[in-house]
């Protein structure tokens, strides 16, 4: 009788969870038939809309989604934000990614070429972004883009965006932008070999390949001068680096690492900082503002990083992102590695981290979002804290600040 009792605990269940995704559904249904008023008007035919929403259902494994009943499922931990810079930035990786990015330099040269002087981004900056992003088009993106657009526009967590990014894809579908079957993306719903969403594929693609049809899935003249004009809609600067590996002085406050201070690069060199493997720096690049990125607090390389620094992480809001893209555009050029080698260094979990910031927060260090990423607030957040306790200063959360922080909040 008990096993009977469990069994119909069971079904019941699993019935109830049936009827909430038919409710569930229902809801979709309804919302993407809000959606026609709003996507006849940006042009896209009752034909394609149908043929493209025909048979669409929401996918609610995906994170960041909002969805009564549920807990919030977080972002999945990507490795910028989950991984040291030693994990994320790997020697190997750099490697191979450089000798392929060099290939291909050769292969698309005249596009590349055309793309720098018509636009104003040097090549191998592009080839690092098409690296990054899908490993020159071999790492293939593993979501429906319509699906995902359509879901995180239901019950995301940014439904009024991707209500307007689902509009945009339809609309690249009915302009013979995209294929449908064509659409694939990240779970945020990027697509192509640069990852655009509809809404900056609209704003900053372009037919470079002039064939008639913008396609940044397809042609790679396409999708570069594509990621080219939104560096450049970004704040890019023509001409200048994107930053500057430097031997730090041994005196070296941490705390200095903010963005919000800003010298010449030619002062912080007055300053006791030199340029990597003593490389020249032009006179016009000592007059660029910087500001000091330390990635692993005092356990790894220096940089000096100006504006276009900020540009590239304004594509990915990662630090580590930016200095991938950086350092590997580096490398299509010169073979060399970073010169100052990473420490072997630990970083809490998520969780710690969390613990970490609620104490900083708590004491005014920081200001920022709970999310558990060692990022460059909470660096310096960790930084001042250790100054007012009077420890060693390194901007960084080893497991023996986490114990001093969890002995000092009780």
């Amino acid at each position: 009788m008990r096993r009977m009792a469990v069994m119909a605990l069971v079904m019941a269940a699993v019935c109830a969870a049936l009827v909430s995704s038919a409710r569930a559904d229902d809801g979709f249904d309804r919302w993407l038939a809000g959606i026609w008023p709003d996507a006849q008007r940006a042009g896209v035919s009752r034909a394609t809309f149908e043929t493209a929403t025909r048979g669409l259902t929401p996918d609610y494994s995906l994170p960041d989604l909002v969805i009564p009943g549920r807990p919030e499922k977080p972002q999945p931990g990507q490795p910028e934000f989950v991984q040291t810079p030693a994990q994320y930035l790997r020697e190997k990786s750099f490697d191979r990614l450089a000798a392929q990015g060099r290939k291909l330099e050769v292969q698309y040269g005249d596009a590349l070429k055309r793309i720098e002087r018509e636009i104003g981004v040097r090549p191998e900056i592009l080839l690092a972004i098409w690296g990054r992003e899908t490993d020159f088009g071999r790492y293939k993106l593993p979501h429906n883009a319509l699906q995902v657009l359509a879901t995180q526009g239901y019950v995301g967590r940014r439904k009024d965006q991707f209500r307007t990014e689902f509009i945009d894809a339809l609309r690249m579908i009915q302009d013979g932008s995209a294929r449908a079957d064509e659409m694939r993306s990240s779970w945020a719903g990027a697509m192509g070999l640069t990852q655009f969403l509809p809404s900056e594929f609209y704003k900053y693609g372009v037919d470079f390949d002039h064939n008639g049809r913008v396609d940044i899935f397809n042609s790679v003249p396409d999708a570069l001068a594509a990621a080219a004009r939104q560096l450049v809609g970004k704040g890019w600067e023509r001409g200048k680096g994107w930053a500057y590996e430097v031997r730090a002085p041994r005196s070296l406050d941490c705390t200095m690492a903010d963005p919000d201070v800003r010298m010449p690069v030619g002062e912080w060199l007055k300053r006791g900082f030199v340029s990597a493997y003593d490389r020249p720096i032009e006179t016009a690049a000592r007059a660029e503002q910087a500001s000091l990125f330390l990635p692993a607090g005092l356990y790894g390389p220096a940089f000096l990083t100006p504006k276009n620094f900020y540009v590239i992480k304004a594509y990915n809001f990662s630090d580590l992102y930016a200095l991938f893209v950086g350092h590997l555009s580096d490398r299509i050029r010169d073979a060399k590695p970073f010169e100052t080698p990473w420490a072997k260094v630990d970083q809490p979990r998520t969780a710690q981290l969390e613990a970490m910031q609620k104490i900083l927060e708590a004491r005014g260090f920081y200001h920022d979002k709970i999310d558990g990423k060692a990022g460059q607030k909470t660096r310096l957040a960790l930084g001042a804290y250790q100054k007012a306790e009077h420890i060693a200063v390194d901007c960084w959360p080893t497991p023996q600040l986490l114990r001093h922080m969890g002995a000092a909040s009780r």
